[in-house]
């Protein structure tokens, strides 16, 4: 039987040291909590880029003070010697104690420099503040957690372990995020036994066996074949799925705002955008594969036509918006025009048979209550009875998307927009993006719904550019 002290002195040896990076703590301002019953360090260079960046009205600054919140939360009054040992982490709803948390601040000293680095910049400094803390506690592994992959191979070089914060990445390859539908060669009633068929409200429903052939099967989801049957989830559970037959000819044939789908999987998005019961709708695809103009038609169809909807909110996500929007003259409308060129060109193609195209785009404008938003102003805001379009999507971490998705209030249904093969934000990949996290931890949801479009309709030669460029 081990002693009291020896299982200490194993739980000890087994904990590990967790340095974060400041990248890490605004991709996730809460990422202290997630380490378990490990120890995090947050270097005093960390805290000092926290506090630089914490100004200004941008998403970053935001997300930097609710880090620093967070930090401060846990460390409450604790005195310098018990934030040197460590404080116990502690969520708010869980009394539950998880790790603990310290701040470090060894990474200035000459005297305690370890790497064969110059101190000439913060990502030196935290490399050091770890190979520090490998020194002083050499039977417990030390690790940095850092966004940046060439701080990584830095402090590989410098012989000291380095790993990427994953804990909001729900998917190890974008291959395996799953694309809204299911293609099945042949005839799709050829692989199934057993079906239970019934009509109801002029529609005709399948109720069948939940088969392996489905895989992890989700509402909203799309069954078609090479026959002609398409047909849409509409309830799972662990012994059975039950589909709603659609009628393909009528999908490819309906028409919106003037707009007729070019393929099936345009007509399938057609399909969950028109829906008043799906109030989540992400679209995926390359350039030009219409997912921008396939969620403004409907958009003005369900405002103008419809009246399902009080306003469109038109947002997107741009590098550098954040800092240039304030520089621009006009009102917050005229300011985001340029960031949103993408809104107004579609509505030019839409109408490009005008006699006037551009009389016709300003009596559109001037028609539709379409709303041009900042991201920043969208913070803290909840939108009741309105159409949120979230384009370049992908460019948004995972908790600024949860920022923005929860600002849907009452009655209003929220689009997002993005190729994941086009991300523009450093230290996020298409694992790590904000819509992909979104897309796997919705794809359960009842009321949500995920379509990955195919090819580029919007010319041949646009179509050949992305195969063979």
């Amino acid at each position: 039987m081990q002693s009291a002290s020896s299982v200490e002195s194993l739980e000890t040896s087994q904990c590990i040291h967790y340095v974060l990076d400041t990248n890490v703590l605004i991709h996730d301002p809460t990422a202290v909590f997630n380490f378990e019953e490990h120890h995090v360090v947050i270097p005093i260079t960390v805290l000092e880029e926290l506090d630089k960046l914490k100004r200004g009205n941008n998403a970053q600054a935001a997300d930097c003070r609710q880090a620093i919140r967070s930090i401060d939360a846990i460390l409450g009054h604790a005195t310098p010697a018990e934030i040197e040992k460590g404080v116990p982490i502690k969520r708010e709803a869980e009394q539950e104690t998880l790790g603990k948390l310290s701040i470090s601040m060894n990474a200035h000293r000459d005297d305690h420099k370890i790497v064969p680095l110059q101190f000439d910049n913060n990502d030196n400094r935290i490399i050091n503040e770890v190979g520090y803390l490998k020194q002083q506690y050499p039977e417990q592994e030390c690790v940095l957690v850092t966004k940046d992959i060439n701080m990584r191979l830095k402090a590989r070089g410098c012989g000291i372990d380095s790993q990427d914060y994953q804990n909001d990445q729900l998917v190890s390859d974008i291959e395996l995020l799953h694309r809204g539908y299911m293609e099945f060669s042949g005839s799709f009633w050829n692989l199934i036994g057993e079906v239970e068929t019934y009509h109801e409200e002029g529609q005709t429903w399948h109720r069948m066996p939940r088969l392996p052939i489905f895989g992890a099967v989700c509402p909203n989801q799309f069954f078609l074949d090479d026959q002609g049957f398409i047909g849409r989830v509409t309830e799972v559970n662990d012994s059975w799925v039950s589909v709603v037959h659609l009628d393909r000819e009528h999908l490819m044939d309906a028409e919106y705002w003037g707009l007729q789908p070019r393929d099936i999987y345009q007509a399938m998005a057609l399909d969950l955008l028109m829906d008043p019961n799906v109030h989540l709708v992400n679209l995926t695809g390359a350039a030009g594969s219409g997912k921008t103009i396939l969620a403004l038609v409907t958009a003005m169809e369900m405002t103008v036509v419809g009246k399902q909807y009080r306003r469109i909110i038109a947002t997107r996500s741009t590098q550098g918006l954040d800092e240039d929007i304030g520089f621009l003259p006009g009102t917050e409308r005229e300011k985001m025009e340029p960031w949103l060129g993408a809104i107004t060109d579609n509505l030019e193609a839409l109408h490009m048979g005008d006699e006037d195209c551009e009389g016709s785009v300003d009596y559109v404008l001037n028609k539709v209550p379409l709303h041009f938003k900042s991201l920043n102003y969208i913070r803290g805001r909840s939108f009741q009875h309105s159409l949120i379009i979230i384009d370049e999507a992908q460019n948004l971490t995972p908790h600024q998307i949860k920022t923005i998705v929860t600002r849907a209030g009452s009655g209003s249904k929220v689009i997002c927009l993005g190729n994941l093969a086009q991300i523009d934000t450093p230290y996020l990949g298409a694992t790590s993006s904000g819509l992909t996290y979104l897309a796997e931890r919705f794809k359960n949801f009842p009321h949500g719904g995920h379509i990955q479009l195919q090819g580029v309709p919007r010319s041949l030669l646009a179509e050949y550019a992305a195969l063979n460029l």
